[in-house]
């Protein structure tokens, strides 16, 4: 009897000699699972690991960065009075958070907050540029005279000296801590010399300028007579300037002490003496007992992280070029 003919089909599993190779399919399936499997598994840790690398570099980034959260317990019910709160904190340069841009805006907002009772500079600040001072001065000045029924108190805290005072001269009243350092109304610029050193070097100074004096203060040329008399007419100008302005915010509540306008510096306690404070108190003191408005909100300008990240990188690159160039090699400052 004849056999029935095999389909073709069949020889998958089975060879003509009848061998079967239904495990040889069943191990290629098998492999190729566990192949997926563990290109998922690298890919689920790939990302793990990822992202414990971005959260650990963003920590650093913001520790590193100091970063200023909002303060919640300053939010305000609804409806009720406040004193309005803007800090000046740190060396006061247009690169720096006590910057005139950020605080003159933040003491906008407190002003036109029409809850705001009263306005409450807190300044820690040992000084720094005096233009940055003095813009926020005026600004100030201006805000007072558009706004007549809102006070604006100064509150020293660890420093209110040099640029700081300046800008505290503007305010109503000026409070402070009894150990709090006060004054130092003064203009320094600072430098140094390296001419002798370049020469017990062996190092020849090659120096190309396009005008006089463009080199003026150079630390490695001998210092000359018109540059020291030009640059100190330039310090005792805006001297004058720091001394009119606490005069013109202090007026007669100042002492006629000749080491006023010397560049000293006092606790607050002698400031109080000497008229250059009006009395010894805190930011909730003056609040509450001053101002009226024991609520306290923080309207100091808070900006964005990368955005203070991007600001900061820039202004090192603008400063950096401007030394490769030639740029001034000494700091101007109102101490």
């Amino acid at each position: 009897m004849a056999m029935p003919k095999i389909p073709n089909d069949t020889l998958s599993t089975e060879d003509h000699d009848g061998t079967s190779h239904e495990w040889e399919r069943a191990l290629i399936h098998r492999l190729a699972l566990e192949a997926v499997t563990e290109q998922r598994r690298a890919r689920r840790w790939g990302i793990l690991f990822k992202s414990l690398i971005f959260i650990y570099i963003s920590i650093i980034l913001v520790l590193f960065a100091e970063p200023d959260w909002p303060d919640l317990s300053s939010l305000r019910k609804v409806g009720e009075w406040h004193t309005a709160l803007v800090d000046i904190k740190g060396v006061i340069a247009s690169d720096a958070k006590a910057n005139a841009e950020d605080i003159a805006s933040s003491l906008r907002k407190a002003f036109e907050d029409d809850k705001t009772r009263g306005v409450i500079l807190r300044i820690n600040s040992p000084g720094g540029s005096p233009v940055q001072a003095s813009l926020i001065y005026d600004e100030i000045r201006r805000l007072r005279k558009k706004y007549p029924d809102i006070p604006v108190h100064a509150v020293a805290a660890d420093w209110c000296a040099s640029g700081g005072y300046f800008i505290a001269a503007a305010a109503d009243r000026i409070y402070a801590s009894r150990a709090s350092i006060v004054g130092s109304i003064g203009v320094v610029v600072n430098g140094f010399g390296f001419v002798d050193t370049l020469k017990s070097l062996g190092v020849e100074r090659r120096l190309l300028t396009a005008g006089e004096h463009k080199a003026i203060l150079d630390p490695f040329s001998p210092a000359k007579d018109f540059d020291t008399h030009h640059m100190q007419g330039v310090l005792d100008q805006l001297h004058q300037q720091f001394i009119h302005a606490v005069q013109e915010g202090r007026g007669a509540r100042l002492t006629n002490d000749p080491q006023l306008f010397s560049g000293l510096f006092w606790s607050g306690e002698e400031a109080v003496k000497l008229g250059l404070v009006d009395g010894i108190g805190d930011v909730d003191t003056v609040a509450r007992e001053v101002i009226g408005a024991e609520s306290v909100v923080d309207f100091t300008a808070k900006k964005d992280f990368l955005k203070r990240i991007t600001e900061q990188l820039g202004t090192r690159i603008v400063t950096a070029m401007a030394e490769m160039v030639g740029g001034p090699s000494t700091g101007l400052l109102i101490q």
